[in-house]
């Protein structure tokens, strides 16, 4: 490991950047250091703007990743090697803004039963049921299923914070089934070695072979479950508070998409044409 590499890495870890940021960010900065065959801190504003133009017009890279490159950037020179005027050159794009993808309860029910692997169905219904993120899912311990308050414990979730999320009577029933055959002793969901999570590129692969085996159209990801949670609560009436809670989300702006992508509320607001007399104007 470089020494720039090592630094950055304490830097990331001393604010508290989850493991995944962490991994991502010098990742970008690795590529970036790669692309010019140079050490990052002998790289100059010109350089970077090179690279990020590189990265639009060549790589054709999503927004997603342009804003993770531009942000590791930010970081690397602004905190690990103090260069504060670069910053202002290293832009942040526009981000395109799209409704999630949400699947109906029928459509949930057919990607759970496509999950060949029981545990990474036990998993994937842990998330829908619970609305967690795949990570959130991951780093959950058999001690934070709470069957007495009918609680699960989110540790370090959204925000670096811990939270509780219902435990549904049906999920419990379903991880108590998961426990007797899989007897897991500290992870919930481990992977090869006991002491240690499932990967979250297992989990993703898994839920795309379910995706194609049920026959769905829609592009769903394991993230899709948790964006169905925040819908079909929001379609059966809870607070949208609540949901915010219940996501983790720092600001109520952010659980507000969900009232977008709501069919129960579109299907029940009429049309203001219904509100017409329309016989004269049949085609």
């Amino acid at each position: 490991m470089t020494r720039l590499r090592k630094r950055m890495l304490e830097d990331l870890r001393v604010r508290n950047y989850s493991a995944r940021t962490q991994q991502i960010y010098i990742h970008h900065v690795a590529r970036f250091a790669k692309h010019f065959r140079k050490s990052p801190d002998q790289l100059t504003t010109e350089d970077i703007r090179t690279y990020l133009v590189h990265l639009v017009e060549t790589e054709h890279v999503s927004w997603i990743l342009f804003n993770q490159a531009a942000c590791a950037l930010r970081f690397f020179y602004l905190v690990t090697l103090g260069r504060g005027d670069v910053v202002p050159h290293i832009p942040f794009p526009r981000t395109a803004k799209k409704l999630p993808t949400v699947l109906s309860a029928e459509e949930v029910v057919r990607l759970l039963r496509a999950v060949r692997n029981a545990k990474h169905r036990a998993l994937l219904i842990t998330i829908y049921a619970a609305g967690l993120r795949v990570s959130e899912a991951l780093a959950l311990k058999v001690s934070d299923i709470d069957s007495e308050r009918m609680i699960i414990t989110v540790r370090q979730g959204k925000g670096c914070k811990d939270r509780t999320v219902m435990l549904s009577p049906s999920l419990l029933a379903i991880l108590r089934d998961y426990a007797r055959r899989f007897r897991p002793r500290e992870c919930l969901f481990p992977g090869k070695r006991p002491d240690r999570p499932l990967n979250a590129t297992v989990v993703q692969r898994a839920c795309a072979q379910a995706r194609v085996a049920a026959g769905l159209s829609k592009p769903a990801t394991v993230h899709t479950l948790l964006h169905s949670f925040a819908t079909h609560l929001l379609e059966a009436g809870t607070d949208l508070r609540l949901i915010q809670t219940l996501l983790g989300h720092g600001s109520i702006k952010t659980t507000a998409i969900y009232t977008h992508v709501s069919a129960q509320r579109l299907h029940g607001t009429p049309s203001p044409l219904d509100r017409l007399e329309v016989s004269d104007l049949a085609i």
